[in-house]
């Protein structure tokens, strides 16, 4: 009986802090003061399915998630731009990035609010916020409130929906 209270209440706990994100506001969702106009692109799915791997595919346009632990982003230190996998659009900055031990890559705001947009996501019985990229509209993964300084944000991201550049 106890354990089943205390799970009880975890999960209350656990939709409260969802509920708690998805209101909060988030870099990326309100564009004013952004002079950034970002060209949108659309393809149908035979076409992403063209440029995309399987896994690429199921994440950015079918908004599947990558097992925890499985990128080889989490371990990228050195400094550089993640760019979405679709498109290319550059999305955030080795200077944002930080080990928030969840298993994905975390950073703690965009290299451009105007690069990402974001929408309420109301699957698995919770409400979160899912980031997208602004161009293709491909699935990145969720904003969290509960990252670090400054913004107290985490961009939790699926490492297979970017792709890492290397500054020059």
């Amino acid at each position: 009986m106890k354990l089943a209270m205390t799970l009880l209440i975890a999960l209350a706990l656990t939709g409260a802090l969802a509920f708690a994100a998805a209101k909060a506001p988030v870099p990326g969702s309100d564009k004013k003061g952004s002079k950034e106009v970002i060209e949108k692109i659309v393809k149908t799915d035979d076409e992403w399915k063209k440029i995309l791997t399987p896994e690429q595919f199921n994440v950015l346009r079918k908004e599947g998630t990558e097992r925890a632990f499985t990128s080889p982003l989490n371990n990228i230190h050195q400094k550089g731009v993640f760019v979405c996998a679709a498109c290319g659009l550059t999305l955030f900055s080795s200077d944002q990035k930080f080990d928030s031990g969840t298993g994905w890559p975390s950073f703690w705001a965009p290299i451009d609010p105007s690069h990402i947009t974001t929408k309420t996501d109301r699957s698995f019985f919770q409400v979160r916020t899912e980031v997208l990229c602004a161009r293709c509209g491909g699935h990145l993964g969720h904003v969290f409130p509960d990252g670090p300084p400054p913004t107290g944000l985490r961009y939790c991201m699926n490492g297979v929906a970017m792709k890492f550049e290397p500054a020059k």
